[in-house]
């Protein structure tokens, strides 16, 4: 499933050093594949997910029906159940994962629907440029006051079958595991791993993005993250 660490990314970052000596080192020499994924969540432990029943269980209170909320510039609102999603026109791909970190994984299987599905449903407003997700739970540090990860992406970079944006609830043939997001996380694997946020539950159409939890935590997180050229190995692989 993956390499749990709790060498954080922060941790990482001030390992290294400074981060000005990190942008004159080209990021061929930084970047290198492994074989798992290294296990990076700032959530609190505190639910899981059960796809056989489409609950969250959480510690310490009530289990609860999992939806996933779609609301702000739309002309529908929408409360979507996980049977919900998984009754959607499903779509596969085989894609790379890159972190910021440097590390990258290649070749994985998610499968899923895509974000025109939601567009068609919820009929964003004229000047909704931009989807605000939020994730499941709270985070152990709350940036700015925030705490729960949010993510914000362009609508059109959510359509755009060149992007490959996958809405994903299966790695391989299985239900998405917890590490790795479930019920739902977006796969964007054109931009650096924190912007594929993970335990989505909502979204918001908005006219301008919201910085995200780790833009918050630490500025050197940009809010456009996309990966430099010379990481790409590939093109996914659409089905």
């Amino acid at each position: 499933m993956g390499k749990d660490s709790s060498f954080g990314r922060r941790l990482f970052l001030k390992a290294l050093g400074l981060f000005t000596i990190l942008l004159g080192i080209p990021s061929t020499l930084k970047a290198f594949f492994v074989e798992e994924f290294y296990i990076r969540t700032v959530e609190r432990d505190t639910f899981r997910f059960d796809p056989k029943t489409g609950v969250v269980r959480w510690k310490g209170k009530k289990d609860e029906p999992y939806n996933l909320s779609i609301e702000g510039l739309v002309e529908q609102t929408l409360k979507l159940s996980y049977d919900d999603l998984l009754a959607l026109p499903k779509s596969h791909q085989i894609s790379d994962f890159h972190c910021v970190e440097g590390w990258s994984v290649a070749d994985n299987n998610w499968g899923g629907f895509r974000f025109q599905e939601v567009v068609r449903r919820a009929r964003p407003r004229v000047g909704a440029d931009y989807a605000v997700f939020y994730s499941l739970g709270e985070t152990t540090d709350k940036p700015h006051g925030q705490s729960c990860y949010l993510e914000s992406h362009l609508v059109k970079d959510l359509l755009d079958p060149k992007k490959e944006c996958l809405m994903t609830l299966q790695m391989g043939d299985t239900p998405l595991p917890h590490d790795h997001g479930a019920p739902l996380r977006l796969i964007a694997p054109y931009s650096l791993g924190y912007k594929n946020i993970k335990y989505i539950y909502r979204i918001e159409f908005a006219r301008q993005p919201r910085p995200g939890w780790w833009t918050l935590a630490n500025p050197i997180y940009p809010m456009q993250a996309p990966v430099p050229v010379d990481r790409l190995r590939k093109k996914t692989e659409l089905q």
